[in-house]
C-alpha cells in the first residue's frame, strides 16, 4: 500500500466520522425515572426536563425548578468536555478532533 493510497484511506475514514458524529449531535435521547424526563442532544446538551409527579410544588415553581436543572445540567457538562479537552485535546487534534 503506497502512501498516498493510505491518505486517501484516512480522509475517507475521518469524513465518515464526523458524518456519524453530527448525526449523533443531532439525535434527541431521553432518560427516565419514576418523576422525572430528561431529553438530551448528542453533543450532551439537556433539552428539555420534565417532572411528572404533581402535587409537590406549585405549577410556576416547576417551571422554574425545569429550567434551573436544565442549565445546571449543562454547566457540568460543558466543564466535563471542558477538562477533556485540556488534558486530551492534543491526543484528539491527530484523531480529526474525536475528544
Amino acid at each position: 500500500m503506497n502512501m498516498q493510497n493510505l491518505m486517501f484511506q484516512a480522509q475517507k475514514m475521518q469524513k465518515e466520522i464526523t458524518k456519524k458524529k453530527e448525526e449523533i449531535d443531532n439525535t434527541i435521547f431521553e432518560g427516565t425515572s419514576e418523576w422525572v424526563t430528561v431529553k438530551i442532544n448528542g453533543k450532551k446538551e439537556l433539552q428539555k426536563v420534565t417532572i411528572t409527579y404533581e402535587g409537590i410544588i406549585e405549577n410556576d415553581d416547576k417551571e422554574m425548578l425545569e429550567d434551573m436543572i436544565k442549565i445546571a445540567l449543562n454547566n457540568a457538562t460543558k466543564k466535563v468536555d471542558e477538562e477533556i479537552e485540556s488534558k486530551l485535546g492534543s491526543y484528539g487534534a491527530g484523531l480529526g478532533g474525536l475528544f
